[in-house]
Protein backbone atom coordinates (compact mmCIF):
# COMPACT_ATOMS: atom_id res chain seq x y z
CA UNK A 1 0.00 0.00 0.00
CA UNK A 2 1.47 3.38 -0.93
CA UNK A 3 2.62 5.57 1.95
CA UNK A 4 0.19 8.31 0.98
CA UNK A 5 -2.69 5.98 1.98
CA UNK A 6 -1.45 6.14 5.60
CA UNK A 7 -1.99 9.90 5.88
CA UNK A 8 -3.89 11.78 7.14
CA UNK A 9 -3.84 9.72 10.31
CA UNK A 10 -6.26 10.00 13.22
CA UNK A 11 -9.71 9.20 14.55
CA UNK A 12 -12.79 11.14 13.46
CA UNK A 13 -15.84 11.43 15.69
CA UNK A 14 -18.66 11.57 13.14
CA UNK A 15 -22.37 12.23 13.76
CA UNK A 16 -24.04 9.82 11.35
CA UNK A 17 -27.36 10.97 9.86
CA UNK A 18 -30.32 8.63 9.35
CA UNK A 19 -30.44 6.97 5.93
CA UNK A 20 -26.96 6.02 4.71
CA UNK A 21 -25.21 2.92 5.96
CA UNK A 22 -22.12 3.20 8.13
CA UNK A 23 -20.10 1.78 5.25
CA UNK A 24 -21.34 4.62 3.03
CA UNK A 25 -20.07 7.12 5.60
CA UNK A 26 -16.71 5.33 5.71
CA UNK A 27 -16.52 5.52 1.90
CA UNK A 28 -17.45 9.21 1.95
CA UNK A 29 -14.63 10.06 4.34
CA UNK A 30 -12.20 7.84 2.41
CA UNK A 31 -12.95 9.76 -0.79
CA UNK A 32 -12.31 13.03 1.03
CA UNK A 33 -8.95 11.98 2.48
CA UNK A 34 -7.62 9.42 0.01
CA UNK A 35 -6.42 7.44 3.03
CA UNK A 36 -7.15 3.98 4.31
CA UNK A 37 -10.31 4.29 6.41
CA UNK A 38 -12.04 1.95 8.85
CA UNK A 39 -14.53 2.05 11.69
CA UNK A 40 -14.85 0.95 15.32
CA UNK A 41 -18.45 -0.28 15.16
CA UNK A 42 -21.32 0.35 12.77
CA UNK A 43 -24.81 1.78 13.13
CA UNK A 44 -27.93 0.62 11.30
CA UNK A 45 -29.01 2.84 8.38
CA UNK A 46 -32.06 4.18 10.26
CA UNK A 47 -29.94 5.04 13.31
CA UNK A 48 -28.03 8.23 13.99
CA UNK A 49 -25.20 9.24 16.23
CA UNK A 50 -21.57 8.61 17.02
CA UNK A 51 -19.32 6.70 14.64
CA UNK A 52 -15.61 6.38 15.31
CA UNK A 53 -13.81 6.42 11.95
CA UNK A 54 -10.13 5.53 11.77
CA UNK A 55 -7.95 7.12 9.11
CA UNK A 56 -4.51 6.19 7.81
CA UNK A 57 -2.06 4.80 10.35
CA UNK A 58 -4.69 5.11 13.08
CA UNK A 59 -6.59 2.12 11.66
CA UNK A 60 -4.28 0.02 13.83
CA UNK A 61 -6.16 1.36 16.86
CA UNK A 62 -9.29 -0.59 15.90
CA UNK A 63 -8.68 -3.43 18.42
CA UNK A 64 -8.50 -0.83 21.22
CA UNK A 65 -11.78 0.83 20.23
CA UNK A 66 -14.21 -1.81 18.96
CA UNK A 67 -14.76 -3.34 22.40
CA UNK A 68 -15.72 -0.12 24.16
CA UNK A 69 -19.14 0.16 25.81
CA UNK A 70 -21.82 2.06 23.87
CA UNK A 71 -24.54 4.45 25.06
CA UNK A 72 -27.81 4.96 23.22
CA UNK A 73 -31.09 6.79 23.42
CA UNK A 74 -33.94 4.97 21.69
CA UNK A 75 -37.66 5.58 21.28
CA UNK A 76 -39.55 2.28 21.30
CA UNK A 77 -43.01 1.74 19.85
CA UNK A 78 -44.58 -0.68 22.34
CA UNK A 79 -47.56 -1.62 20.15
CA UNK A 80 -45.82 -3.64 17.44
CA UNK A 81 -42.92 -5.98 16.80
CA UNK A 82 -41.30 -5.99 13.37
CA UNK A 83 -39.13 -8.43 11.46
CA UNK A 84 -36.10 -6.18 11.84
CA UNK A 85 -36.77 -4.57 15.20
CA UNK A 86 -36.91 -1.15 13.56
CA UNK A 87 -39.29 0.88 11.33
CA UNK A 88 -37.92 -0.65 8.13
CA UNK A 89 -39.22 -4.14 8.84
CA UNK A 90 -42.63 -5.70 8.33
CA UNK A 91 -45.02 -5.78 11.27
CA UNK A 92 -45.12 -9.19 12.91
CA UNK A 93 -47.58 -8.58 15.72
CA UNK A 94 -49.83 -5.75 16.90
CA UNK A 95 -50.92 -5.43 20.52
CA UNK A 96 -51.70 -2.91 23.22
CA UNK A 97 -48.78 -1.23 24.94
CA UNK A 98 -48.17 -2.55 28.48
CA UNK A 99 -48.98 -0.08 31.27
CA UNK A 100 -45.61 -0.75 32.90
CA UNK A 101 -42.27 -2.10 31.71
CA UNK A 102 -40.32 -4.93 33.32
CA UNK A 103 -36.78 -3.65 32.89
CA UNK A 104 -35.00 -5.56 35.64
CA UNK A 105 -34.88 -8.71 33.53
CA UNK A 106 -33.03 -6.79 30.83
CA UNK A 107 -30.34 -5.36 33.08
CA UNK A 108 -27.02 -7.05 33.76
CA UNK A 109 -25.83 -10.04 31.75
CA UNK A 110 -28.50 -11.18 29.32
CA UNK A 111 -28.87 -13.36 26.23
CA UNK A 112 -30.86 -12.13 23.24
CA UNK A 113 -31.18 -13.34 19.63
CA UNK A 114 -29.36 -11.32 16.99
CA UNK A 115 -31.82 -9.54 14.63
CA UNK A 116 -32.24 -11.07 11.18
CA UNK A 117 -31.31 -7.77 9.53
CA UNK A 118 -27.80 -7.50 10.96
CA UNK A 119 -24.20 -7.64 9.78
CA UNK A 120 -23.56 -10.98 11.51
CA UNK A 121 -22.30 -13.61 9.07
CA UNK A 122 -24.39 -16.75 8.63
CA UNK A 123 -22.60 -19.39 6.57
CA UNK A 124 -20.16 -16.77 5.33
CA UNK A 125 -22.83 -14.27 4.22
CA UNK A 126 -24.17 -11.19 5.98
CA UNK A 127 -27.49 -11.89 7.66
CA UNK A 128 -29.11 -8.74 6.27
CA UNK A 129 -28.43 -9.92 2.72
CA UNK A 130 -30.10 -13.24 3.43
CA UNK A 131 -33.02 -11.38 5.01
CA UNK A 132 -33.45 -9.14 1.98
CA UNK A 133 -33.62 -12.21 -0.26
CA UNK A 134 -36.27 -13.76 1.96
CA UNK A 135 -34.01 -16.55 3.22
CA UNK A 136 -35.05 -17.64 6.72
CA UNK A 137 -32.22 -18.69 9.00
CA UNK A 138 -31.92 -19.43 12.69
CA UNK A 139 -30.19 -16.45 14.22
CA UNK A 140 -27.59 -16.97 16.95
CA UNK A 141 -28.08 -15.85 20.53
CA UNK A 142 -25.61 -13.26 21.79
CA UNK A 143 -24.63 -12.64 25.40
CA UNK A 144 -24.52 -8.96 26.31
CA UNK A 145 -24.14 -6.80 29.38
CA UNK A 146 -26.65 -4.02 29.96
CA UNK A 147 -24.91 -1.71 32.40
CA UNK A 148 -27.79 0.78 32.58
CA UNK A 149 -31.35 0.86 31.25
CA UNK A 150 -33.61 3.72 32.27
CA UNK A 151 -36.86 5.28 31.11
CA UNK A 152 -36.36 8.98 30.38
CA UNK A 153 -39.79 9.62 28.89
CA UNK A 154 -43.10 8.07 27.90
CA UNK A 155 -45.71 9.39 25.53
CA UNK A 156 -48.68 7.08 25.22
CA UNK A 157 -47.61 3.96 23.34
CA UNK A 158 -43.95 4.96 23.01
CA UNK A 159 -41.19 5.01 25.59
CA UNK A 160 -37.76 6.63 25.41
CA UNK A 161 -34.89 4.71 26.96
CA UNK A 162 -31.34 5.66 27.86
CA UNK A 163 -29.06 2.64 27.99
CA UNK A 164 -25.40 1.73 28.29
CA UNK A 165 -24.44 -1.66 26.89
CA UNK A 166 -21.43 -3.78 26.07
CA UNK A 167 -20.03 -3.78 22.57
CA UNK A 168 -22.01 -5.90 20.12
CA UNK A 169 -25.35 -5.47 21.88
CA UNK A 170 -28.33 -4.99 19.57
CA UNK A 171 -30.69 -2.39 21.01
CA UNK A 172 -33.29 -3.65 18.52
CA UNK A 173 -33.25 -6.98 20.36
CA UNK A 174 -33.93 -5.21 23.65
CA UNK A 175 -36.86 -3.36 22.07
CA UNK A 176 -38.19 -6.68 20.75
CA UNK A 177 -37.91 -8.21 24.23
CA UNK A 178 -40.14 -5.37 25.46
CA UNK A 179 -42.73 -6.28 22.83
CA UNK A 180 -41.93 -3.39 20.51
CA UNK A 181 -39.48 -2.02 17.97
CA UNK A 182 -37.07 0.89 17.82
CA UNK A 183 -38.72 3.88 16.18
CA UNK A 184 -35.53 5.93 16.56
CA UNK A 185 -32.05 5.04 17.75
CA UNK A 186 -29.18 7.41 18.51
CA UNK A 187 -25.72 6.46 19.76
CA UNK A 188 -24.60 9.11 22.22
CA UNK A 189 -21.27 7.74 23.40
CA UNK A 190 -18.57 5.16 22.67
CA UNK A 191 -16.42 4.62 25.73
CA UNK A 192 -15.08 8.06 26.73
CA UNK A 193 -16.06 9.67 23.41
CA UNK A 194 -19.30 11.68 23.28
CA UNK A 195 -21.66 12.71 20.51
CA UNK A 196 -21.15 16.27 21.77
CA UNK A 197 -17.67 16.14 20.21
CA UNK A 198 -18.83 14.80 16.84
CA UNK A 199 -19.17 16.56 13.49
CA UNK A 200 -21.19 15.81 10.33
CA UNK A 201 -19.31 13.50 7.92
CA UNK A 202 -18.44 16.34 5.53
CA UNK A 203 -16.98 18.41 8.38
CA UNK A 204 -15.01 15.71 10.21
CA UNK A 205 -11.95 16.51 12.30
CA UNK A 206 -9.20 14.08 13.27
CA UNK A 207 -8.02 13.40 16.79
CA UNK A 208 -4.40 12.26 16.87
CA UNK A 209 -3.51 8.75 17.99
CA UNK A 210 -1.92 10.24 21.10
CA UNK A 211 -5.09 12.16 21.97
CA UNK A 212 -7.20 9.02 21.57
CA UNK A 213 -4.91 6.74 23.58
CA UNK A 214 -4.70 9.28 26.40
CA UNK A 215 -8.45 8.91 26.94
CA UNK A 216 -8.56 5.10 27.03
Amino acid sequence: MPARALEPSGVALVDKPAGPSSFAIVAQVRRMTGARTGHAGTLDPFATGLLLLLSGRATKLAPRLVGLDKRYVTTVDLTATTTTGDPEGEVVELHEAPPALELDRLRGEIELPVPAASAVKIGGERAYRLYRRGVEVEMPVRRSIVHALDVIGRDGDTVTLDLCVSSGTYVRSIAHALGGHCRTLRRTAVGPFSIDEAHPPQEFELLTEEEVLARL
